[in-house]
């Protein structure tokens, strides 16, 4: 007989529903085309010129987060896109690229820098957290799978494709769920059409803090009221 540990520990999130998934697609047009255009939202000035880099999702570069990163400079930040071209997946070099991604951008002043990841890019700002804490003052993920199950989603099996490693044996050591010992905010959406939402909201001890917003998991770099709560994790 199943006892209620076993069965927690048998239901896994499950990826969200086709419906959601279909919203997402239907968005998209839309959202390249912000891309493209991009334009700063009006917001209050809250930073003081820190640095924060912006990590894209998978098969995204630094054109799907323009709106975003211009919306953090209009707010007083010196926002960086990550400058590695198309987020293609996890690779064996990719903490010794983004090293060197940072002394770039540390030359200035070497203010510790704020990393911002959405979707996979969370998952690797997480990981570099982990792997040069000096250097990070946090870590904001937007929709970042790092809780439960890798599959729990609708892109684990193009990754696989793409990829040609399991979606949970990547080329680094990793363990998703641990928090890095920074302060990290989850930023996780009940609409998101991609991801599940428990594994980017995460269980108690993997995150500080999670976040509920309301858009779709294509919008969390251009959603005004999502940006805001981008914001608000920064000025923390």
């Amino acid at each position: 007989m199943m006892t209620a540990l076993s069965y927690r520990a048998a239901v896994r999130p499950a990826a969200p529903p086709l419906g959601k998934l279909l919203r997402e697609v239907r968005v998209l047009a839309d959202f390249r085309r912000g891309w493209r255009v991009g334009p700063a939202l009006p917001v209050a000035r809250r930073g003081c010129g820190q640095p924060v880099l912006v990590v894209p999702g998978f098969l995204a570069s630094d054109g799907s987060t323009v709106m975003l990163r211009r919306t953090l400079r209009a707010a007083g930040y010196r926002a960086h896109g990550w400058g590695l071209g198309r987020n293609m997946g996890v690779r064996a070099d990719m903490l010794e690229r983004l090293d060197a991604r940072l002394d770039r951008i540390a030359k200035g002043d070497g203010a510790p820098v704020m990393l911002v990841g959405w979707s996979l890019g969370g998952l690797i700002a997480r990981e570099y957290a982990k792997h040069a804490p000096d250097r990070i003052d946090r870590v904001v993920t937007l929709g970042s799978p790092f809780s439960g199950d890798p599959r729990a989603n609708h892109a684990w099996r193009l990754y696989e494709l793409i990829n040609r490693h399991p979606v949970d044996r990547p080329p680094l050591a990793v363990t998703l769920a641990e928090k890095p010992p920074v302060p990290t905010i989850a930023l996780w959406s009940a609409n998101d059409g991609v991801i599940a939402p428990d594994c980017a909201r995460g269980r108690p001890g993997e995150a500080d803090r999670a976040v509920e917003v309301a858009c779709g998991h294509m919008g969390f770099t251009t959603d005004p009221d999502t940006i805001n709560a981008i914001l608000d994790a920064l000025a923390e």
